[in-house]
């Protein structure tokens, strides 16, 4: 038996109980949940013949509706399915098993505890229509170029996870998670990671290599006032990608939240470490040197001010950017130093009881020229999310 089967043998037993810890029973407790956004990306530099390939240009929606149900004051479940440009996915299928505050297992298919954005990745939990460089899945111009963000957020996962959290008096919290999940996905021979593979149910949700992969996160959040809070995290996960589990992938980060009254600033880094196969050298666009140039490293970052305006209006600004650095594919318009930079200022108003109009015009600066000769690109994200 591996340790990483050991770990989730360990786990298992010691959430059964959990769950059966002595405890008064209660009738069971459903809630419904979900969300809708209708989102339209006008980019009026990009070619319509491109529009499939490079980016989304046309209406695109995300639905996700979610039910959650108490079994006990230890158990509970969560389901949840959600609808984008991939079609229909199971976002979320797991048990709670909770002891105490401080120890609860989550066993099924989730996100695995990473970062600070997943937490408000749905259309509705966000002011803007699209998410930060870092977590995109598919929004920002040449996103072909760029295989998506860091980590694509949502990344649902199959496994189990062992959090918690624990106050320090009334002014400070430590939370806690650590996960054994499927992992990541590609085919043999493949340079990068394959999100195709890692969120289509067509092509099974079982893991390629029989491999887990593991991480986890630790934050702490500090009380400093009357509405000010100071939230700061790191988080870590790593794994293999391929069928034979020769090429390994680790992702890394850090984040910071400042609330101030109604006033939110967000800072995250995300960086990928990512080994691949260089027999083919053919399919390589650089030559491969005798010693470390069998990896890479991507690297995506974003600041985000969000400020009520009144009236139901809120203004964002944000910043945020990828750097890639190492080989890459041949043919592809990337170097082995390619960067994007993207500046957003935004507006999310609300129209209705839950229901909000989002508008953001977006600079891209890029370090390489399209076929046209361009490096500065921009686009109007336009949407209309709802909550229910």
């Amino acid at each position: 038996m591996t340790r990483a089967h050991a770990f989730f043998v360990a786990t298992l037993l010691l959430a059964l109980l959990g769950a059966l810890w002595p405890g008064s029973a209660q009738a069971l407790d459903r809630t419904f949940a979900g969300s809708v956004q209708l989102d339209e990306n006008v980019a009026p530099m990009e070619p319509s013949t491109n529009a499939g390939t490079q980016t989304f240009y046309g209406f695109t929606a995300e639905l996700s509706g979610k039910i959650a149900v108490d079994l006990s004051e230890h158990v509970s479940a969560n389901v949840k399915i959600c609808y984008g440009c991939h079609g229909f996915e199971t976002d979320m299928a797991y048990f709670d098993l909770r002891v105490n505050d401080e120890l609860n297992v989550r066993v099924g298919r989730f996100s695995p505890s990473f970062g600070a954005f997943n937490l408000r990745h749905d259309p509705a939990n966000h002011k803007l229509a699209d998410k930060p460089l870092p977590y995109d899945m598919g929004r920002m111009l040449r996103m072909r170029d760029w295989n998506l963000g860091v980590l694509p957020s949502p990344f649902p996962d199959n496994g189990v996870e062992v959090d918690g959290a624990h106050w320090f008096g009334d002014t400070a919290q430590l939370e806690y998670a650590a996960y054994a999940v499927s992992g990541f996905k590609a085919g043999q021979g493949s340079l990068d990671l394959d999100f195709v593979q890692s969120h289509s149910g067509s092509l099974y949700y079982v893991d390629n290599n029989n491999l887990p992969a593991g991480g986890g996160r630790l934050a702490m959040t500090l009380r400093l006032g009357p509405g000010v809070d100071l939230t700061y995290g790191a988080s870590g996960m790593y794994g293999t990608y391929d069928p034979q589990n020769k090429f390994t992938y680790g992702i890394f980060g850090g984040d910071v939240w400042l609330r101030i009254g109604r006033t939110n600033v967000r800072a995250e880094w995300l960086m990928r470490r990512q080994t691949f196969d260089t027999s083919n050298q053919a399919a390589l666009k650089y030559t491969v040197p005798p010693t470390g140039g069998d990896f890479f490293v991507k690297h995506g970052a974003y600041v985000e001010l969000e400020q009520p305006l009144g009236g139901g209006v809120d203004g964002i600004l944000r910043a945020d950017g990828l750097l890639r650095l190492g080989n890459i594919a041949a043919g592809s318009p990337l170097s082995n130093q390619a960067t994007v930079l993207r500046y957003t200022v935004g507006t999310s108003i609300v129209i209705a009881r839950g229901v909000r109009l989002k508008l953001s015009p977006e600079l891209y600066q890029f370090n390489y020229t399209d076929a046209a000769g361009r490096n500065l690109e921009v686009c109007l994200q336009t949407a209309v999310a709802g909550a229910f």
